[in-house]
């Protein structure tokens, strides 16, 4: 049996996704292998606990709903998965051409198991996999055991000519309408559910929060970049608004036009002008397989994804329902570390309690599903928004994101009976961010320590701060650096580059008042404006992103961040100065 060693890359932080090259035929029935016993296992743990409450035997069988996105032989790889699953006795239920969020859907109508054979944005000669255990999707820890249990499956030469077959479960396969339909019908009761409790908590003027009588009064564009999102966004988006425009709605694994990936550069372009061809109200754009959410405004302006975290979040706390306002009168909301420095404030402003998180659509998921969580509304710099409100799936739904955001927008406004604002004019309102894209870096190697750059940067902005923070120059030189910095390599430049700074250097690069995040990589924030660099989870890449309230707040902030990184590589210096603002 092969090692599958070469696959291991595949297995991420996230999910399952790398080249298409490694996705053998071999690679696919062990992976089917590993997923049959992961569930299994799950559901004997489930059946224990019904045994334990109720005192009674659990025979319930397994469920596994599977679907896939438009990706070039993902239907193939999807089919061999639910084959490898039936034969282990599993019951699959086949979605066929799905969201993401569609399968996580489905799912929640089962066992809350589900697999979907998708690479989200990624370009077209990239494969993958996600998957959902119990209703959960999986941590770093939980994919890297699935790889440990497919090469153990591997090094024992299991298969299914040398264990006992359990019963075979015949495949069933909902038809297209069907899958579609639901999810629409689960989507209209979500927003009857919001008028209805607008009437409660607004008698005084039931006006507004009347459902409407006729479709959204709203010029709609709608980009799918040929992905997951084309064959169900034109009737969702049909069955709440008057007038859509479509854009590359064909479903295509080629994607002619792009990388399905709307948070790249340039890539809204078609979409922008669309939006102004059509004196649109917005333009909203998704990713391959749906959990991403970019919008343009009725100017053909990107609105930047901070301002939209906003925008969502303002929306999931103002509508939240009365027993949420009561349980949750200061309600959460979660930002990851590459939002803008205005954000907080923002969110304060909404009645609201900002919180900062590391990166990861599926870290903020397993906060939010915590029992004890306040999270009402969580969101982050890629496009991924998760409201948290027990009106439909805890989950990055970018077309449900988007109709929540319609809904909104076309609410009057105060004692108007018509729409007075636009989505430009609401922008307008807020802060202005100059900032760059989250930008790329390749990773330097550390050529004399076993610390990594990220490391290095941590513990020196650290240091620095201790010693802006200290209030007498006989607490200054009780400062250690090593003890500070605690580095184990006895050459490592973290210590002697703080050994050599002074404590007027130190304020010049970290002026008193400057907030220092370590929970993924380094953030600091400044009077007008923040940076971030971390590692990436998903490439050997740096990301970093700068912002400031101006062009010379942002420089300055990059100069910052150039002369903090300058002692451990002088290359990454060079290359922080020269990323140009968006």
């Amino acid at each position: 049996m092969p090692s599958f060693a070469a696959q291991h890359s595949l297995f991420r932080a996230y999910d399952i996704r790398g080249s298409r090259q490694h996705f053998t035929a071999d690679f696919i029935h062990a992976l089917g292998h590993a997923f049959a016993h992961l569930y299994q296992v799950q559901q004997g743990i489930n059946n224990e606990n019904i045994n334990k409450s109720n005192n009674q035997i659990a025979n319930e069988k397994t469920i596994v709903v599977i679907g896939y996105d438009v990706r070039c032989d993902s239907n193939t790889i999807a089919q061999t998965l639910a084959d490898m699953l039936s034969e282990q006795g599993i019951q699959v239920i086949q979605l066929g051409l799905v969201t993401t969020p569609m399968m996580i859907f489905w799912a929640e109508q089962y066992q809350g198991h589900g697999i979907i054979v998708t690479a989200s944005h990624s370009a077209k000669d990239i494969l993958g996999v996600k998957w959902l255990v119990n209703h959960i999707s999986p941590s770093s820890a939980d994919i890297q055991v699935l790889y440990e249990q497919l090469t153990i499956n591997s090094t024992q030469n299991q298969s299914l000519s040398n264990i006992a077959k359990p019963i075979y479960h015949k495949q069933q396969h909902l038809p297209t309408k069907q899958v579609a339909s639901a999810y629409i019908d689960a989507i209209t009761q979500v927003f009857k559910q919001i008028y209805q409790h607008g009437n409660q908590s607004n008698s005084h003027n039931a006006k507004d929060s009347q459902p409407p009588s006729s479709k959204l009064d709203l010029v709609v564009v709608i980009d799918c970049m040929h992905g997951a999102t084309s064959n169900i966004a034109k009737p969702l988006f049909a069955h709440f608004c008057q007038n859509i425009i479509m854009l590359n709605d064909t479903p295509n694994g080629d994607f002619p036009t792009g990388n399905p990936d709307p948070t790249e550069p340039q890539r809204l372009k078609q979409l922008q002008q669309s939006v102004l061809l059509h004196q649109a109200d917005i333009g909203i754009a998704f990713d391959g397989d749906g959990d991403r959410l970019m919008v343009v405004d009725n100017r053909g302006k990107v609105v930047t994804p901070d301002h939209l975290l906003y925008l969502l979040a303002k929306i999931a706390v103002i509508e939240r329902p009365q027993t949420l306002k009561t349980s949750l009168p200061y309600a959460h909301v979660l930002f990851d570390i590459k939002c803008c420095h205005h954000l907080p404030k923002l969110i304060s402003e909404i009645g609201a309690t900002p919180v900062l998180s590391k990166t990861g659509s599926s870290l903020m998921r397993q906060q939010m599903q915590d029992s004890d969580s306040q999270i009402i509304f969580a969101g982050e710099l890629s496009g991924h928004f998760i409201f948290n409100d027990s009106r439909f799936i805890l989950y990055d739904d970018a077309m449900y994101a988007a109709l929540r955001l319609l809904h909104w927008l076309a609410k009057p406004q105060g004692n108007e009976p018509t729409r007075t604002t636009n989505l430009a004019d609401i922008i307008k309102g807020l802060p202005v961010i100059v900032s760059t894209a989250d930008h790329y870096l390749p990773l330097p190697e550390s050529a004399v320590t076993d610390c990594s750059i990220v490391q290095q940067l941590a513990r020196f902005c650290q240091y620095l701060q201790q010693l802006v923070q200290a209030t007498s120059t006989a607490i200054i030189e009780q400062l250690d650096p090593q003890a500070v910095v605690a580095c184990a390599p006895s050459l490592c430049t973290c210590s002697q580059q703080s050994q050599s700074t002074t404590l007027e250097q130190a304020q010049a690069l970290l002026p008193m008042g400057t907030k220092l995040s370590c929970i993924d990589g380094v953030r600091l924030d400044f009077a007008r404006g923040f940076g971030v660099l971390r590692q990436s989870n998903t490439s050997q890449n740096l990301t970093v992103r700068f912002a400031g309230d101006s062009i010379a707040d942002l420089t300055d902030i990059q100069t910052r961040f150039a002369a903090l990184c300058r002692p451990f590589n002088e290359h990454l210096a060079r290359q922080i100065l020269a990323i140009v603002a968006e």
